[in-house]
Parts: structure tokens; C-alpha cells; sequence
């Protein structure tokens, strides 16, 4: 009567506090989330949820159920690692591609405690895949790889690491510094520091300028992080960057503003081939990048 998919649409639903949220863990349609909340009321026979409540509130038998998920789906998992097979016969090498340039310096103490519970095994994260680092995975050139931008595929599993929130980060004593938010008519014409990505790609081109119809100036970029702060402290122009990368700053006078008055929040998803000689060696990496990630969340 219940099924695992059940299940994990719970603790989704729990975890993002919203059906529009549940919907992108899960990687469905909201319509098709809410037809299978539907189906599965319809078994038990009550609602799960309280319409309309925010935050999302659980009737009692949507909380038994989600206590029964938050039981069962842990021991699924690990039994399913048991199964497969063991580190030790497996392949201990796993190449991780990145898509976010930011990430390196969080991902650090990652991947120290990944080789004090892997001695065995050899990580290598590289971005020089750049944005083709999914095809990469695909052809097994790659192991894993973090991206905020999943491409569904029969072969590719993908796990919601966390969400993020993208800002506007100026200088201090930027005209924009002051503001609550900003608006895409207030970027109008103003140039964009980026790392080496081109503009239809960025974050606050593709979510932001130009669903509004707005063009930014000139992009300037930049390859490495520090000197894409200092340019921007120097007034050179502002740049879209995530919530952690401003601690980055070292003493540069810089700020961050929301983008919008909601903020532009993004996913971060981690990317492994289903039947990967190694992929019980990816999920544990991935649950130790979410770890990390989530922690980095709260400081910011």
C-alpha cells in the first residue's frame, strides 16, 4: 500500500516545506508530486498535509508516516550499499568535476575528512571540464559532479545536495550597498565581474536580467576568486556570487544584496553514474559535500 517513493516524497516534503520544493528534490512536475500525494491519501484514506499552511504543517497521519520514512528510508539506503558492491572491490579512484569555480576553498575540509575515512581511495577534483563536465561523467571521464543545472538521463543519478542563495556582492560603498534588494533595471548597462563563463551561462543573466529583458554592460572576467573580489571592492564593477563567497573577502570592503526582493536562491545537485564500479564511493563523498554544504549555509 505504501511505497518507498511514498516515503521519500515525505521527508521531501518535510525538508523543503513546500509542494514547489518537494517537487525539484524529487524531480517531477509539482502536477505530477500532487498526483501522487493524492494517490496515496486516497490509500490511507486522509489528508497527509493541512492545505495552504505555512510553514507546511503534517495532519497526524502524515507524521506517522513521515516518522515510518525517517525510520525506513536510512536502513533502505543502507542495506542497498551493503548489497552493492564493497570498497574494497570496487574502483577507489573518484574524479569530481565542479561547475561552481566558489567551491573549492569550502570543499577543502571535505575532502580532508573523505581521506581520513578513505585512505584507500584517491579523490581528484578538477574543473577543467568546465561546463561540459556532464557529458564528461557520461563518458567516464568523470565520477561525480556538483551542478546546479541536472540533465535527466537514464544512466545519471542525481542527489539534492542543498539550495544556496545567489548575491549581488559590491563594493561598500557601492550606490547599491544600501539596498535591501535590487531590481534587474538597477544592473541595467552596469558591468559584470564573472569567472571565465560566458554570460548566457551565469546565474544572474540566465535567472535574473534576462527574464526581465535586461542587459547588463560589459562582462569583465576573472579567474581566480580573490582577484575577482578585489576588482570588485576597486569598483570595476559588481558580480553575482554565492552567499559564501564574500567570506572570501579578507578585509576587502565589500557587501552583498539580495537579488530581488525573494533573493535567487539555486540548487546544488551531485551527479554519479547509477552503475559506477565506484558508486557507493560517489554517495558517500556527496553526503559528506551536504554535510558541508548545509554548515556553510547556517554560517552565512
Amino acid at each position: 500500500m505504501i511505497e518507498l517513493r511514498h516515503l521519500r516524497t515525505l521527508v521531501a516534503l518535510k525538508e523543503s516545506g513546500s509542494l514547489a520544493g518537494a517537487a525539484k528534490k524529487r524531480f517531477v512536475t509539482q502536477s505530477a508530486l500532487s498526483h501522487q500525494i493524492k494517490e496515496l491519501e486516497t490509500r490511507i484514506n486522509s489528508a497527509i498535509f493541512v492545505r495552504k499552511s505555512k510553514p507546511l504543517s503534517f495532519t497526524q497521519e502524515g507524521a506517522r508516516l513521515l516518522n515510518l520514512a525517517e525510520d525506513i528510508l536510512p536502513k533502505v539506503i543502507e542495506t542497498e550499499f551493503d548489497l552493492k558492491k564493497g570498497l574494497e572491490d570496487g574502483d577507489n579512484h573518484l574524479g569530481v568535476g565542479i561547475e561552481c569555480h566558489s567551491c573549492f576553498r569550502w570543499l577543502m575540509p571535505v575532502m580532508e575528512e573523505f581521506r581520513k575515512q578513505y585512505p584507500q581511495a584517491e579523490l581528484d577534483l578538477s574543473s577543467r571540464h568546465l561546463f561540459d563536465s556532464l557529458n564528461a561523467l557520461e563518458q567516464g571521464d568523470l565520477d561525480v559532479v556538483l551542478s546546479s543545472d541536472p540533465v535527466p538521463g537514464q544512466s545519471i543519478a542525481y542527489q539534492h545536495l542543498f539550495d544556496f542563495e545567489v548575491r549581488l556582492v559590491v563594493a561598500s560603498d557601492h550606490p547599491l550597498a544600501q539596498q535591501e534588494y535590487v531590481t534587474p533595471k538597477q544592473l541595467e548597462n552596469l558591468p559584470i565581474l564573472s569567472y571565465p563563463v560566458a554570460l548566457e551561462r551565469l546565474d544572474i543573466y540566465r535567472h535574473f536580467l534576462e527574464p526581465a529583458g535586461i542587459q547588463p554592460g560589459p562582462q569583465v572576467k576573472c579567474d581566480l576568486t580573490m582577484m575577482l573580489l578585489q576588482r570588485i571592492a576597486c569598483k570595476d564593477g559588481v558580480a553575482a556570487l554565492p552567499s559564501w563567497s564574500i567570506s572570501e573577502a579578507h578585509g576587502l570592503s565589500l557587501t552583498s544584496v539580495k537579488l530581488g526582493p525573494e533573493g535567487l536562491k539555486r540548487p546544488l545537485f551531485g551527479a554519479y553514474r547509477r552503475n559506477g564500479a565506484n558508486a557507493r564511493l560517489a554517495q558517500h563523498w556527496l553526503e559528506l559535500v551536504a554535510k558541508e554544504g548545509l554548515a556553510k549555509q547556517k554560517l552565512n
